[in-house]
This record gives C-alpha cells, sequence and structure tokens, in this order.
C-alpha cells in the first residue's frame, strides 16, 4: 500500500492569513491608525507660542517678595497668557463647547486682572520679606513647561487648546495654594481660592472634552 504524502505543517494563524491574503490580513491603509497622527512641530503651534511668551513675561518680573503682591503680579501675567490663547481658540476653533469654555476663561479673567490691579495700586510691599512664594513659583513654571513640551500637538487649535490649557490651569491651582500658605492679605486668598475652584472644574471639563475628542 503506498504511503500518503506528508504535508508540512503551519501554524494557525499563517494558514489563516495565507487563506485570506487579499482581505483580512491585508494591511488597511485608509484607517486613522494606519495613517498616523500628524504632528506639528512645537515652534510652529500658535498656542505653543503664546505659552512661551508668557512664561518670559513671567521670568521677567522682579519680585517685591511680599507673597501677596509677587502672586498678584505673577497672575496678572498667567492670566494675560490664557486670554491670549483664548482669543486665538475663538479665531481659529471650531468646537462649540471648547470656544465657550474660551470666552468664559476670558470674562473671568479679566475680570480678575482688574481685581489684581487694584489691590496692587492700593497695597505696598510689606515686611517681612519671604523668598520662598517666587522660588515655588518658578519651580511650578518649569513643571508647566516640562508638561507642555510632552503634549502631542497637531495644529488643531480645539485639540491644542485644551491640552495646553490643562497645564496652565494646574500651575494656576499650584501657584494659588502656595499663596494660600504663604500670603497674608484677605483680597489675594479670596482671590486664590476662586481661581482654584474655577479652574479645577475647567480642568475636568477639558479633560472629559479630549476624552472624546482626541482624534486618534
Amino acid at each position: 500500500m503506498p504511503l500518503m504524502p506528508r504535508f508540512p505543517r503551519f501554524p494557525l494563524l499563517a494558514v489563516v492569513c495565507l487563506g485570506l491574503a487579499t482581505t483580512a490580513c491585508k494591511k488597511d491603509t485608509t484607517t486613522p491608525a494606519a495613517t498616523g497622527l500628524q504632528v506639528q512641530a512645537h515652534d510652529q503651534n500658535a498656542m505653543m507660542k503664546i505659552m512661551h511668551d508668557m512664561m518670559n513675561q513671567m521670568n521677567a518680573i522682579v519680585g517685591t517678595m511680599d507673597p501677596d503682591n509677587d502672586y498678584a503680579l505673577m497672575m496678572k501675567a498667567h492670566h494675560t497668557g490664557a486670554i491670549n490663547m483664548a482669543n486665538k481658540e475663538l479665531a481659529a476653533g471650531t468646537d462649540a463647547t471648547i470656544k465657550a469654555m474660551a470666552q468664559r476663561m476670558i470674562t473671568a479673567q479679566q475680570a480678575e486682572i482688574t481685581q489684581f490691579n487694584a489691590f496692587l495700586a492700593a497695597h505696598q510691599a510689606q515686611a517681612p520679606m519671604v523668598m520662598e512664594f517666587m522660588d515655588r513659583a518658578m519651580k511650578t513654571m518649569e513643571v508647566m513647561d516640562r508638561n507642555n513640551d510632552i503634549r502631542v500637538l497637531t495644529g488643531n487649535a480645539d485639540r491644542d487648546f485644551a491640552q495646553l490649557m490643562i497645564d496652565h490651569h494646574t500651575s494656576a491651582v499650584d501657584m494659588s495654594r502656595d499663596l494660600l500658605e504663604l500670603g497674608r492679605e484677605n483680597t489675594t486668598r479670596t482671590l486664590a481660592r476662586q481661581i482654584i475652584a474655577d479652574q479645577q472644574m475647567e480642568i475636568k471639563e477639558l479633560q472629559t472634552w479630549l476624552l472624546t475628542n482626541k482624534g486618534y
């Protein structure tokens, strides 16, 4: 009786792919995952440029060593950066939810800048000097800058604004907590508490939006 020919054994996955070479195992080049995420260089990104401009302005601030005065000076520049980013979002963004958030930030932070200006006009730096607040504030801004640098930016104004504003708000919350620990004036302490409450809420809103609008 003649022997039956022996056939080589292939792993199951290889057999499946051989049988479906023109269908299931063919690479799909039409899906977003296949085409890949389109990334924009940070030095070409409009939102990141505003962040860098803000950092330069804050680095140029000469502290008074009065934590309340220094908090007001730092937050004025910090808020101005947020307002500039929000205005850019209103001009270039397309998502109604993010644009509404941007407008809300502009309204709130312009009002707070007015309050900080009034405080600075009426309040002279007080002894004893406290160097620690400015030291903490600059470290907080360095952390924000590092967090910015690892963000994946695409040139989409809505997503870039949402990502960078999370880092921006986080630094404002951290500086405000430092003020509550080191500050001595009721006006700035009240502003700090309001900023913490408002911006923590907005961080959650931005995170929720990004989870469903990542674009990849």
